[in-house]
């Protein structure tokens, strides 16, 4: 059941942190919103418990921050990240959920979200989530971003100078830009650069960029 509560005003009227917990468990909900409420920065201004509601809550409520879980009973959790990122580029999205598996890591960075946190965190982690997505909500951070790379980057087959090219690629730089940087050669750039696209199965960069975003290797 969706829930709307009264934003509050901080100590000397400063405006807290507005906050929506999207989660199919009542006592998951009522938990985070005991634990948030101990940060004077921070206010639950409503609850959702399906996708449906999440949707009417952002937006009826406008929150400045969502923390939603993947599994909704009417759907997946990322598609309220989706939806919400769409509509915002400002609100912070903060996934909490049980699994740090690197498809999910990678699957939410990938939505939109600013940041993935595994339930079984310490609360400090989650209320900085929270923090730090409202300041930077288009900065994806989580505590295994980096294996969950290092894993997809595995199946791709990447070799680390390849992998250093890839993430050149979105800067809009030229071949020769890039090997100045990189203090090689253009042919050697060039050479990277044909076998980057085959693992890709790219025809050009900006293919290549588009394929590296959505496996992940490319926020």
């Amino acid at each position: 059941m969706a829930v709307a509560l009264n934003s509050r005003l901080g100590n000397l009227g400063v405006i807290m942190l507005k906050v929506l917990v999207v989660d199919d468990h009542t006592m998951v909900r009522e938990g985070l919103r005991r634990l948030i409420a101990r940060d004077k920065e921070i206010c639950v201004i409503g609850e959702a418990g399906s996708k449906r509601e999440a949707f009417a809550q952002i937006s009826h409520l406008n929150p400045d921050v969502i923390v939603v879980d993947l599994n909704l009973p009417d759907g997946n959790g990322l598609e309220v990240v989706a939806w919400a990122r769409s509509l915002s580029q400002r609100i912070g999205i903060v996934v909490l959920t049980m699994s740090n598996m690197p498809e999910h890591v990678l699957a939410s960075m990938q939505s939109g979200a600013s940041s993935h946190v595994d339930k079984a965190s310490p609360s400090s982690e989650l209320l900085s989530a929270i923090k730090a997505s409202s300041v930077k909500p288009l900065s994806f951070t989580a505590r295994k971003l980096t294996q969950a790379i290092d894993a997809k980057n595995r199946e791709v087959g990447l070799t680390p100078r390849e992998l250093e090219i890839l993430e050149k690629l979105p800067t809009g730089d030229t071949v020769l830009e890039i090997a100045a940087q990189l203090f090689v050669t253009e042919s050697t750039i060039k050479t990277h650069l044909a076998s980057i696209y085959k693992k890709f199965g790219a025809k050009n960069r900006v293919q290549c960029i588009n394929t590296a975003r959505k496996t992940g290797l490319l926020p």
